[in-house]
Order: structure tokens, then C-alpha cells, then sequence
């Protein structure tokens, strides 16, 4: 069975009102930096982080209304590293999802600070949950060893510091790990938290996490060969011009196709050891090698 992308958009229209109801509304001196906030939250894309989320929760035994505020700090730590990402200082890109990207539109000061506002408001939004205040303690320590200099950042900053350097396998794994893998891994275990899974559902999860994130990342890497610009929304060819560490560059693109199929069974079978209620999962990490955006 294929994966079920009409409940994705249920997903995301849901925690889209969530985020429209939580983020603040442009207003006073600084309204444009909360205007900057709401236009690049708001610029589309199908949540996946917030759907890994609240149906980790849910396959683990909670509502999915008790993992509501970690999937919108997840897309607020999403959103800022996307923001920063395009900056002219890191990848310099014009548009991201078919739209201008935040500095083009507001500026890069504007943009700057709009990220490291979503960035901040993350954990304001995850601090704030109502959950038993161990779970809640659970939650943060999760996001922000993520999607810091452990997790994302880390990542991200390998991943400039090593352009132009010879292929890797190493590095490139390295990179995906953490300037990926890390924030999808974080949503499934925050989602998990939230539920008060045992350490056998967790592990699982962080397993899914992983080889979703990996895979995601991977493919990624195949679609900036040979996508467009058009159909990504954002610009595409950079990796090669730039010299960037990606899994074509290292395996080629037969082998890089095949490693993101590995990935996706191994996501697959961790979703299978949570249970026939994790098969949207299963189907989900499956369909990741056949995406073509």
C-alpha cells in the first residue's frame, strides 16, 4: 500500500492552524520581524517533522494533541535553518519553495533575526507544553542537543567547512547525520516523549529517525542532479558547483540510489517493530527514494 499523502495535508492543515494561532501576530515597533516570522513559516511545505511528531505520539499511545507544541517548535527550528540557510553568508539562495527567500523579501538583517526569533520561540512553544514536567524537560534536552552544535548546526557547519575538499564517505555521513537526520530524529523522539514511551518504543523511533533522515538527505543529493529548479522550488546544481560533500559525489548516482534504499528499509523495519498503528511510517520512509521534490 502506498503512503496516504492525503493525511499528511490533514496533518499539516491542522498543525498550520496551530501555528497560525501560536506565532505572533505583526504588530508594534517590531512588526515586521514577526512578519518576516509568519512569511517564511507560512510559505508552504508538508510538515513532515510536526507529522512525525504527533504520530509518534499517537503510536505510543497519547492524543495527538499532547505532542502539539513540540511538532510547532520542531517547524520553528525548521524554518530558522532554512532562513539562515539561504543567507548570502551560507548557501545565497533567491527562493525557497517556489517563493523568495527571507532576506530577499525583508532583508538580511530582517531575516536574521526573524531565525533566531523562531529559533527562541521553539522553546518557548516546547517549554510551554501541558505535559508532566518531566516529559516536558525530555522534550527540550531533545531539541536542543539536535538541533545544536551536537545535531544541525554541527552539521551545517561541516558541511561549509568541508566544500571543495575531496569526496568523503565519512564526512558526507557525517554531515547528513546531523545537518538532517538529526531534527527528523528529534521528532519522532519528542513525539515519543510527549507519549511517555518506554526505552524499547524510543529506540525504535530513534532508529526510524535516523534512516528517514539519511535517506531523506540522500535523495535530496540525487534530486539537486538531476530535478529542476522548477519543480524544487528552490535552486538546484549548487552542490557540485559549490564542491559540497553529497553522497552522488562520493557513491555516484547509481550509488547513491542505492543507499538511500537501504535507509528506507531500515526506517522501514524500525517502524514495523512499533506495531501494525506505525505502517504510515513504514509506507512513508518506503516512498522517500521515489520523491521528486
Amino acid at each position: 500500500m502506498a503512503f496516504d499523502f492525503a493525511r499528511l495535508a490533514e496533518y499539516a492543515e491542522f498543525v498550520n492552524g496551530r501555528l497560525d494561532e501560536l506565532l505572533p501576530r505583526a504588530e508594534g515597533p517590531s512588526a515586521v520581524l514577526m512578519e518576516a516570522m509568519r512569511y517564511s513559516v507560512k510559505a508552504g511545505g508538508k510538515r513532515v517533522r510536526p507529522y512525525l511528531a504527533l504520530r509518534a505520539a499517537e503510536i505510543c499511545g497519547a492524543e495527538r494533541e499532547s505532542a502539539v507544541h513540540a511538532a510547532c517548535a520542531l517547524e520553528c527550528v525548521h524554518t530558522y535553518s532554512l532562513i539562515h540557510d539561504d543567507l548570502p553568508c551560507m548557501d545565497d539562495d533567491d527562493f525557497r519553495r517556489g517563493k523568495p527567500t527571507c532576506h530577499k523579501k525583508f532583508g538580511e538583517a530582517a531575516a536574521l533575526l526573524a531565525g533566531d526569533a523562531l529559533l527562541t520561540l521553539a522553546f518557548e512553544l516546547a517549554a510551554s507544553a501541558p505535559l508532566p514536567p518531566e516529559r516536558t524537560s525530555a522534550v527540550v534536552r531533545v531539541l536542543a542537543e539536535r538541533a545544536g552544535w551536537k545535531g544541525m548546526v554541527g552539521g551545517q557547519t561541516a558541511d561549509m567547512l568541508y566544500e571543495k575538499e575531496p569526496p568523503a564517505e565519512e564526512t558526507v555521513s557525517f554531515i547528513h547525520a546531523h545537518k538532517t537526520a538529526d531534527l527528523l530524529t528529534a521528532a519522532v523522539l519528542c513525539g515519543g516523549l510527549c507519549a511517555g514511551a518506554d526505552d524499547e518504543a524510543l529506540g525504535l523511533l530513534e532508529s526510524y529517525g535516523f534512516n528517514f533522515g539519511m535517506c531523506f538527505q540522500v535523495t535530496d543529493d540525487i534530486l539537486d542532479v538531476v530535478s529542476t529548479s522548477e519543480t524544487m522550488g528552490k535552486t538546484v546544481g549548487k552542490d557540485a558547483e559549490a564542491g559540497k560533500q553529497t553522497a552522488v559525489a562520493v557513491y555516484g548516482l547509481d550509488g547513491a540510489r542505492e543507499k538511500a534504499l537501504e535507509y528506507a528499509k531500515k526506517a522501514a523495519e524500525a517502524a514495523s517493530g512499533l506495531g501494525p498503528e506505525a505502517e504510515d511510517l513504514k509506507e512513508f520512509a518506503l516512498w522517500l527514494p521515489e520523491r521528486k521534490k
